[in-house]
């Protein structure tokens, strides 16, 4: 399948264009921002081509070099012509709004090379078709994503958001590393997709080994508790360099586990390990991402949640699923952050809200039952119709159902109006719909690329049972926030979350970020 695939073409471009903006990395150079527009919007129709060619001709592989460890190879699958499309859009967008956002600023044309070195380097990862490929685009990315960290140097806030960011990134690569040399000692051989065909039948320490450091890499990449202080900070950096880091960046460790599908799942205790720690980083994520008052904080904790989440349906087997996320996530990331500025003006600008109606622990607890049976009759109706669902599956959306149990004990509220409680019914059902008809979405796209989801034996239950269990508890105590939280008590854990138990504290303090801070 040697042919040249036409998204190969996309990080070339970019990086061609990033040496241009270089060359003028002050205030106002002539065409940089119009280039840098423009090309991001070149590599976007690279992508759509590529879409075309994955369409038309079927999956294609570039090779460059021989066939050793360090073997260079591009990927063309249903997998990285998504992820190439979507990397290409956001960098697009993310683009345009820098030309307005950056105009004037003293190292603008500085900002645009290392912007579209960055999206490059993304660009590059999701293609990746080998070992070495794999590593050097990650390597690429947190070097670019750094200095974007540190465009303002003076700020000593940055400078330690960016020594954290540094410090996991770069310890993640080298997990990476390790991870490589393992699975090709255990395979003979450094290209990923004989290594996805042969991992199944090869047993023995050296594929665990590489399994486990495939796990840690991932975690480290996606910013998991306990190390996910450095993605909270980034702040000090331009808006732009928030949207591509929470839509397109901070995706890079689920993908790499999706793309080594084929081993993480030869490993139960490695699903296990993403279940329970993706499982615990996203209830942790949530729960801070409540206490936070400033808007791109509250979004960079909900970016903490949303990754663990993604490790949770890594870990469970849902792979497709895994991939729709990665894909929502990101669009609904980027717009977030890119119009954060407007949505507080908004907000602001709108009418304080009366009274709502508080629900009492009855009302709480017919809203679960209810939506949880809305959630049974519509997976009873799609797996009549389609064909069982996997315990994981159903596990999966029993877990988001207990997010729009919420909407429906405001519902049931005795001072809610009859058509409130209409409305929440019928947007239970709704989310039960949707989620069942995006999963066959999902698996149509990306399944038959995929490993399917393994059978449940008793390690699996397990797990399912404490993930369904875990989230119910954390959802069942939001929605009774409101009759607890004037309790005294409920003040002191409010401060505690906030800070995120300081488990931040104790990562600067390791790395000595307040003598940073205090010397300036």
């Amino acid at each position: 399948m040697s042919a040249l695939p036409v998204i190969a073409l996309a990080p070339t471009v970019l990086f061609a264009t990033s040496a241009f903006a270089a060359t003028g990395p002050g205030r106002r150079p002539a065409a940089a921002p119009r280039l840098s527009e423009a090309a991001a919007l070149g590599a976007a129709a690279l992508a759509l081509a590529g879409l075309g060619q994955l369409l038309l001709s079927g999956p294609a592989v570039l090779r460059l070099g021989g066939e050793g460890p360090l073997s260079l190879v591009l990927r063309l699958d249903a997998v990285s012509a998504t992820m190439v499309a979507l990397v290409a859009f956001i960098g697009w967008v993310v683009m345009r709004f820098s030309r307005s956002y950056l105009d004037g600023e003293a190292r603008e044309g500085a900002f645009h090379a290392l912007m579209l070195a960055t999206l490059a380097s993304v660009l590059l990862l999701v293609q990746a078709g080998s070992l070495a490929v794999l590593i050097l685009g990650f390597v690429a990315v947190g070097a670019g994503l750094r200095q974007l960290l540190l465009f303002y140097p003076e700020r000593a806030e940055a400078r330690r958001a960016a020594a954290k960011f540094s410090l996991v990134w770069h310890g993640g690569d080298l997990a990476l590393l390790i991870a490589a040399a393992c699975l090709w000692s255990a395979t003979g051989t450094a290209e990923l997709g004989r290594i996805a065909a042969l991992a199944p039948a090869v047993s023995g320490p050296l594929l665990s080994f590489g399994v486990a450091f495939l796990i840690l890499a991932a975690v480290l990449k996606t910013a998991a508790f306990p190390l996910h202080g450095w993605l909270t900070e980034v702040m000090e950096a331009p808006t732009p360099v928030s949207a591509l880091l929470h839509a397109g960046i901070i995706n890079g460790g689920g993908f790499l586990l999706i793309r080594m599908a084929e081993a993480v799942q030869t490993s139960a205790g490695a699903m296990a390990a993403l279940v329970m720690l993706g499982g615990l980083t996203a209830l942790f994520g949530a729960v801070v991402m409540l206490t936070q008052s400033a808007v791109k904080t509250a979004l960079a904790w909900s970016t903490v949640a949303q990754m663990g989440f993604m490790l949770l349906q890594c870990g469970l087997g849902l792979w497709a699923l895994a991939m729709l996320h990665i894909v929502a996530h990101s669009l609904y990331k980027a717009h977030a952050f890119l119009s954060s500025g407007g949505a507080v003006a908004a907000v602001a600008s709108l009418r304080r809200p009366g009274p709502i109606a508080v629900p009492d622990l009855v009302a709480v607890l017919k809203s679960f039952a209810l939506a949880l049976a809305l959630f049974a009759l519509v997976a009873g109706l799609f797996s009549l119709a389609l064909g069982p669902k996997s315990p994981q599956a159903l596990a999966l959306g029993a877990m988001l159902i207990f997010g729009v149990a919420y909407l429906v004990a405001q519902g049931l509220a005795d001072a809610a109006p009859v058509a409130l409680t209409r409305r929440t019914a019928i947007t239970a059902a709704g989310a039960a719909v949707a989620y069942f008809s995006f999963q066959l979405l999902a698996g149509l796209i990306w399944g038959p690329h995929l490993p399917p989801v393994p059978a449940a034996g008793a390690l699996e239950w397990a797990l399912i049972v404490l993930a369904v269990t875990s989230f119910g508890l954390v959802a069942l105590a939001q929605t009774l926030f409101p009759l607890w939280a004037h309790h005294p008590a409920t003040a002191g854990l409010r401060v505690h979350l906030a800070n995120g138990l300081y488990l931040n504290a104790v990562l600067d303090r390791l790395i000595g970020g307040f003598r940073a801070v205090k010397s300036n």
